[in-house]
This record gives structure tokens, sequence and C-alpha cells, in this order.
């Protein structure tokens, strides 16, 4: 999700919530400590220099359960931080602490937002040496090509 599909959805909210990929809301009375722009720069298995760049939103429970993050409060911090931090309208990832700290996505449903999980995978696959995946042929397959038990063609 974009920074600017959030805000709009936040300023049409009268609340926020956000699930966890298991299903389970984060609990209500969670602050967003930060807000960032995360700037990666990587080289991928095939040689390649790659850049990328996110904004980062933090979610953390604390002991306040009396307080409550209310949309509009959400959209000055959003828009305090891409004033100060110079953010552009980019991709939001997510941290939240369960064991340790997950890394999301982020969607939205029509009522919470989604925390997404989110997949590594190699960015250079034609040129770092893994094997292209073998086609999976049924057996039955094969007979058909003219070959079968007993007609000498093996």
């Amino acid at each position: 999700m974009l920074l600017s599909e959030a805000k709009s959805i936040l300023s049409t909210s009268s609340s926020i919530a956000f699930q966890l990929p298991n299903g389970t809301l984060v609990p209500g009375h969670f602050h967003v400590t930060e807000i960032g722009l995360v700037d990666k720069h990587f080289i991928d298995c095939g040689g390649t220099v790659r850049k990328e760049q996110k904004v980062n939103f933090q979610l953390w429970n604390a002991n306040d359960y009396d307080h409550r993050l209310h949309p509009e409060k959400l959209v000055s911090i959003i828009e305090l931080s891409e004033r100060v931090l110079g953010i552009p309208d980019l991709e939001i990832e997510v941290e939240y602490q369960g064991e340790t700290i997950g890394k999301y996505g982020l969607d939205y449903d029509g009522n919470n937002f989604l925390l997404t999980t989110k997949m590594t995978d190699c960015l250079a696959k034609d040129n770092c040496g893994i094997p292209a995946e073998k086609p999976k042929i049924r057996l039955s397959q094969l007979q058909s090509s003219g070959c079968a038990p007993g007609s000498g063609c093996c």
C-alpha cells in the first residue's frame, strides 16, 4: 500500500485497527513509534547493484491502555514525517514485534489495515546459477509418445 492510500483511508476512518496475518488484531492501545524513510542499497547474488526505498511504520504496544491513536492524529504524524524527512509516496512496510520484530506489507480490507506476510526471493534467478525448475510430466504422457511396454522402443 502506498502512503497516499493509507492517508486516504485514514481521512475517512473513525478508528484504526491492524490485523496480523493469523487474523488476530494488534491490541488497540498500540502506538506508532516511528515513521521513517528506509533506503536499502545492496548487491544481489548475481552482482547487480540495487536500491530500494520504503516508508516504515513501527507499531508498539505500551502499557498505556487509556489512550488510542485516532486516524487524524496518525495523518498528522505522517504529514509531519513527509515534510521533515522529505518522504515521497512510497510503499509502506510495517514493523511489529511478536516473538521478534517482523516486517509486513500493508493492505486494507474495508475495516482493518492488514499486516501481510513478506517473502524473500532471489532477484537474479537468471544470473546466479539456480537451475530452472524441471517441468513435471505425468507418466501417462510419456507413454503416449509411442514408447509403450513391449513396443521395442527402449
